[in-house]
C-alpha cells in the first residue's frame, strides 16, 4: 500500500469489538435510544449528527459485515437490515448514512485484492467511515456516468462532479465511482482530505434533511493504482454486492415505517378524539380505527418477515455464489424493498389520517416521518421491481445485474 493509505489517523477512541449478532442488535437498539431522544431537533433545525456518527464509529456496528478471516463478525443479512430498521426508526437519516459504507465493504468483499481487503477493513474495524461519491446528475440515466479517471505516471487522476454523495461530509474514506478509458466503472478509495476533493454541504431535500447528501467535486485527484477497485467486475458475473445495498435499503424503510407505526399509536390513544358518530368515547375504542390500525400492523409484520427471508438468501449467495443463489436472493431482496417501500409510505400517511388535525402542528414534527419515506423510497423506482420478478417469473428472464438489484 502506498503512502496515501496510511496517512490517515483519527482523533477518536478504538471502536468496540462486537462479539457476536445479539450484541450488535443490544448495541443498536442503545444508540436507537440515545438518537431518537433528539431526532426530531436535529431534522428541525438542520443538525448535523457528526457526534452521532463519532459514537456510531466507536461502537463497532460499522464493521458488523467485514469477513471473519479479516477480523470481523460477518452477520447475517437479516440481521444487518434489522440493525439498520432500528437506527433508522430511531432517525432516518442517521440510518441512511451508513448504507453506503456497507455497499463500498461488499464491493471491496466481491471485488478487492487482498491488499485492499486486508487494509480497507482494518480500517472499518477501526472505526473508520466510507462514504460514497457515485450518483450525477444530467446524464442520460442514473447508470450513465461522466466522471473520468485517467492514467497519470504510476497513479490515475479524477475529474468529476457528483450529487447525492450521501454520508460523505462524515467520511474519511470516500469511494469514487469513475469511468476508466476503457469506460469501465471503477471505485477508487481516497482519503477524503485528498488534494482536489472539494465536499460542499448543499443537500435541500425534505426528508433525510441531515443526511449530508451533497455535491462532491473531483479536481484532478490523484489517487494510486492500488487504491483501485474494479467495480464493473462484480456485474460481469453473478454477485451479491446489488442485494446487500438493496436490503440495507429495505430496512431504512421499515424503520421508518415502524416510527411511524409507534408515533400514530401514542397519538391515537392520548391526543385524538372519537369521530362524532362512532359512538365511542375514546379514539383508540373507535372500530374503524382499529381495524386500520390492524391493517397496518400486519402490513408490517410481512415486511419484517421479508426483510429477513430476504438476508437469509443473501446469506446463501454470498456462500454459493452462484447464478441460481444470486438470483433467488435478488428476487426475494426486490420483494422486501417492495413491501418496505409500500408500508413505509401508508403508515406515514396513515399517521395523520388516523391523529387527525391536531397532529399537523409543526411543533410537533410528525411530518418528518413522511418526508424521510417520500425522500429515501425515490431511490430506485419499485415499478421496475415489480417487472424484474414478473419477468423473471413469466418469461424466464435473469434480472439485470446491477446495483439497484
Amino acid at each position: 500500500m502506498n503512502a496515501q493509505l496510511h496517512h490517515l489517523t483519527l482523533d477518536r477512541p478504538a471502536a468496540t469489538r462486537l462479539e457476536n449478532e445479539q450484541q450488535a442488535i443490544v448495541v443498536a437498539r442503545e444508540l436507537a435510544e440515545r438518537f431518537g431522544a433528539t431526532a426530531s431537533r436535529r431534522d428541525h433545525e438542520r443538525l448535523l449528527p457528526f457526534a452521532e456518527l463519532n459514537a456510531l464509529s466507536q461502537s463497532g456496528l460499522l464493521a458488523i459485515t467485514v469477513p471473519e478471516e479479516y477480523g470481523g463478525l460477518d452477520v447475517s443479512n437479516a440481521v444487518l437490515a434489522e440493525i439498520t430498521a432500528i437506527l433508522s426508526e430511531a432517525d432516518g437519516s442517521i440510518g441512511q448514512i451508513p448504507q453506503n459504507h456497507f455497499y463500498i465493504l461488499e464491493a471491496l468483499r466481491t471485488n478487492g485484492t487482498e491488499e485492499q481487503k486486508r487494509h480497507f477493513f482494518a480500517r472499518a474495524l477501526a472505526g473508520d467511515r466510507f462514504g460514497n461519491a457515485l450518483s450525477e446528475r444530467g446524464t442520460k440515466t442514473v447508470g450513465h456516468y461522466e466522471t473520468r479517471i485517467t492514467r497519470d505516471g504510476f497513479g490515475y487522476r479524477i475529474n468529476g462532479r457528483k450529487y447525492y454523495s450521501t454520508g460523505v461530509l462524515f467520511a474519511d474514506w470516500i469511494a469514487i465511482f469513475a469511468l476508466s478509458e476503457t469506460d469501465r466503472l471503477v471505485m477508487a478509495i481516497v482519503p477524503k482530505e485528498t488534494d482536489g476533493v472539494e465536499v460542499i454541504d448543499d443537500w435541500d431535500g425534505f426528508g433525510q434533511r441531515t443526511t449530508g447528501s451533497g455535491t462532491t467535486i473531483l479536481n484532478n485527484v490523484y489517487v494510486g493504482a492500488d487504491s483501485i477497485v474494479s467495480h464493473h467486475k462484480g456485474f460481469e458475473r453473478p454477485s451479491t454486492i446489488g442485494s446487500v445495498g438493496q436490503i440495507i435499503h429495505a430496512g431504512i424503510d421499515l424503520g421508518i415505517a415502524r416510527a411511524a407505526f409507534a408515533e400514530m399509536l401514542e397519538f391515537v390513544r392520548t391526543k385524538s378524539r372519537p369521530w362524532m358518530d362512532s359512538g365511542v368515547e375514546r379514539a383508540c375504542d373507535d372500530p374503524l380505527t382499529i381495524a386500520r390500525i390492524g391493517q397496518i400492523a400486519v402490513r408490517l409484520e410481512a415486511a419484517s418477515a421479508t426483510v429477513k427471508h430476504a438476508g437469509r438468501k443473501v446469506d446463501r449467495a454470498q456462500i454459493a455464489t452462484t447464478e441460481e443463489e444470486v438470483v433467488a436472493a435478488t428476487l426475494a431482496v426486490a420483494a422486501a424493498k417492495v413491501l418496505t417501500t409500500e408500508i413505509a409510505i401508508e403508515a406515514t400517511n396513515t399517521l395523520f389520517e388516523l391523529a387527525g388535525t391536531s397532529s399537523v402542528k409543526l411543533g410537533l414534527n410528525l411530518d418528518r416521518h413522511w418526508r424521510n419515506a417520500r425522500t429515501h423510497t425515490l431511490h430506485d423506482p419499485v415499478r421496475w421491481k415489480y417487472h424484474v420478478v414478473g419477468n423473471y417469473h413469466l418469461n424466464g428472464v435473469i434480472p439485470p445485474k446491477n446495483g439497484a438489484l
